[in-house]
């Protein structure tokens, strides 16, 4: 929803960290007047397209969501990912096998620290359908058995098996994925930030120089604000007594900003906290010491993988695996309250007056 006061804020929630994108007050009224946007509500979420350009890219910009959701949602039963969790072998089109390949090549790369196949204990929790409760731990442990990304495999097999027309463009390809008998897979975790990134490219390719893809938190910045300054984008503080609920305040230019904190959704049982972050060593919500993990780059699916798995590695190995990765950058927040940020972006983040007695660590390689 947008506000408009002093300065235009647009409030981003859901299951990421709160972020607020702001637009200068002496470039407010002309921002108004120039840059289109449209509201929709797809993958679960509230989704805000602006763009300075033609008011017919945003029809199209839709579009290509609800195709990539009517493929990809796991609580569709006619989507294709619905299909594989059903049958265990499934053609899929090709930004599907794309997600996939590319999401089972993070579940890798961390280790499992993000795994595709957590979706059943997700389920036993409550969090796909906001009926939560509280697991017996036989039960976690019958479900963690089924879960293993290592177990899932998907090739190309070209477009001649195509289960449908394939009308939509950006499918490039067909692949055959296949799943154990008793495992199911979803990839939440990573296509908003395909998509947040598909639809940069697609923005850019046609002619949008200044624009934000907020898609339920997950933000991609295409270019800067229509004065020519950097975007900024500011962090919701993961603390539940901050008075203005900010944290600090980002500078971002052509790329994506993505947040994880188990914050956003959560349930109370006796007097204890559960969040939707799951760790899959445990089938329990990640208890890391990190509350919240914000990533900065250029590829968004990279992006939105690597802040859910950061978060469940903890403060010590999300810093060495950023050391090690080189290609983002990353705020950190403990549950002590400690703030560090990458060296990348330390000269583009200010913490908010409400923490500016805080000290901001960078980390440096």
């Amino acid at each position: 929803m947008f506000v408009f006061l002093k300065k235009r804020l647009l409030l981003i929630g859901e299951s990421v960290a709160l972020a607020i994108i702001l637009l200068g007050c002496s470039s407010a009224e002309s921002a108004v007047k120039t840059m289109k946007t449209s509201t929709i509500f797809a993958m679960d979420t509230v989704m805000e397209l602006e763009i300075a350009g033609d008011e017919e890219l945003l029809s199209k910009a839709e579009e290509k969501i609800r195709y990539l959701e009517s493929r990809l949602s796991v609580t569709n039963d006619n989507s294709e990912i619905s299909s594989l969790n059903r049958n265990k072998e499934a053609y899929v089109s090709g930004d599907t096998g794309l997600i996939m390949s590319r999401a089972l090549s993070i579940c890798d790369e961390t280790n499992g620290a993000l795994d595709i196949s957590i979706y059943p204990v997700l389920k036993e929790w409550g969090f796909t359908e906001d009926a939560y409760k509280v697991p017996d731990d036989s039960i976690l442990l019958e479900l963690l058995d089924t879960v293993d990304y290592k177990e899932v495999s998907i090739e190309s097999v070209g477009n001649e098996k195509s289960p449908d027309a394939r009308k939509n463009i950006a499918d490039k390809d067909v692949f055959l994925a296949r799943i154990p008998e008793n495992m199911e897979i979803d990839l939440g975790s990573v296509v908003k930030g395909y998509t947040g990134t598909m639809l940069y490219d697609f923005f850019s390719e046609n002619g949008v120089k200044s624009g934000l893809i907020n898609l339920g938190g997950n933000v991609q910045c295409i270019g800067s604000k229509l004065n020519g300054e950097m975007w900024n984008i500011a962090i919701k503080s993961p603390f539940s007594d901050s008075k203005t609920g900010i944290i600090g305040v980002l500078k971002a230019s052509d790329e994506a900003v993505i947040t994880s904190g188990g914050y956003e959704r959560y349930f109370e049982e006796n007097g204890k906290i559960y969040h939707h972050i799951i760790d899959p060593s445990t089938g329990k919500p990640a208890e890391s010491g990190l509350v919240s993990v914000t990533i900065i780059g250029k590829d968004g699916l990279k992006c939105d993988g690597y802040s859910t798995s950061l978060y469940i590695m903890g403060l010590d190995k999300a810093i060495e695996f950023w050391k090690d990765k080189g290609d983002f950058e990353a705020i950190f927040i403990t549950d002590e309250g400690s703030i560090y940020v990458t060296e990348g972006v330390s000269d583009r983040f200010t913490l908010s007056s409400e923490y500016a007695s805080n000290e901001l660590k960078v980390v440096s390689k």
